[in-house]
This record gives C-alpha cells, sequence and structure tokens, in this order.
C-alpha cells in the first residue's frame, strides 16, 4: 500500500496531467511510481526528464536497464527490479542476462565492468577508487560514458529511494529479490 496517494492522471492539474500523458504514451500505461512522484510537478519533470536525457544517451539502453536491476536488488527495491527486468527484456537482454545482471554478473566484459562499477558506487556512496575508474576505461568505456553510467545510477538511486521510501505498488510482474540491502 502506497505510504501517499497515487495521483489519478483524469483529475489532476494540467501541467501533472501533460506529463503523465507522455509517460502513459511512452509505457502504453501510467506505471504507479510516476502517479506516486506527480504528486511533486518538480519532481516529476526532474525525472521524466532525467529517464529522456538519458534515453537519448550513448550508452544501450540494454546496459541501463542491467544496471538497474543490480541496484534495484542491493536496494530491495521491488518495484525497479520488476520493473527493470521487463524493460530490459524489451530492450534485447536474454532472461539470463537479466538475471545475472541482478548479480551484478555479465558474461560480456564491458558489462560486467560497469556493473561492478555501478555497484561499487552505490555500495561505498560515491567513495570508488581511481583504480575503479580507469578499470571501466580499459573496458572499453570514454570518459562521457563514464560520467553517463554514474547518471544512470544518480537515477535509479532516486527511482529505488522512492519506491521504497512511499511504498510504491508494483504493477510490472514480480522478480524476487536476491541480495537486498
Amino acid at each position: 500500500m502506497s505510504r501517499i496517494p497515487l495521483i489519478d492522471p483524469a483529475t489532476t492539474t494540467p501541467d501533472r496531467q501533460a506529463l503523465l500523458s507522455e509517460i502513459h504514451a511512452a509505457f502504453g500505461a501510467t506505471p504507479n511510481m510516476f502517479r506516486t512522484v506527480a504528486n511533486s510537478p518538480a519532481a516529476l519533470r526532474a525525472m521524466w526528464g532525467a529517464f529522456g536525457a538519458l534515453g537519448g544517451g550513448v550508452l544501450p539502453a540494454r546496459l541501463g536497464e542491467q544496471v538497474a536491476v543490480a541496484i534495484a536488488d542491493r536496494n530491495a527495491c521491488e518495484y525497479c527490479l520488476a520493473a527493470h527486468t521487463a524493460l530490459g527484456r524489451k530492450a534485447g537482454a536474454s532472461a539470463q542476462e537479466m538475471s545475472e545482471a541482478q548479480d551484478g554478473r555479465s558474461s560480456d566484459p564491458k558489462t560486467a565492468a560497469a556493473l561492478r562499477f555501478a555497484l561499487a558506487v552505490v555500495e561505498r556512496r560515491g567513495q570508488v577508487e581511481a583504480d575503479e575508474v580507469e578499470a571501466l576505461r580499459v573496458a572499453g568505456f570514454d570518459d562521457g560514458e563514464i560520467v553517463e553510467l554514474l547518471a544512470h545510477v544518480a537515477l535509479n538511486l532516486f527511482t529505488n529511494y522512492v519506491n521504497v521510501a512511499l511504498g510504491v505498488p508494483v504493477d510490472f510482474p514480480g522478480v524476487r529479490l536476491r541480495k537486498a540491502a
């Protein structure tokens, strides 16, 4: 049960309706997370804008979803784990690849490096070492991609915290947590 109301797109203010309409068009539904965040139009604009910006970034959507499930599992965010597992499959990842990503693993060396780094950032609250950044470069990431990877981490922390702290009801097919925080 959500700890704050889910905004009804049909009866809310015009500014919220406009954003929720965009979100509905993108997903074919209006996910509960966005309906929750719509309690603050500023937060909804920030979140939706970040999704749009990163969706147009250089990192592949599949990698972004793999990073998202790894972070969701670490933060015990059932909502994000379910949503990003489904979105990862839609982005072309196999069920096995999404399952491995949930554990912070990948058979692809570049993806594995990104997952290791993202989880290190989460687990150590950003206190990573220079050699961990260098490991990303060795794996094939340039500086822009490294910054973009950090933006994905930050967005996922935002969404995880919203969903966990506010008890947002999961409206995607459920996925079992493994290494929850």
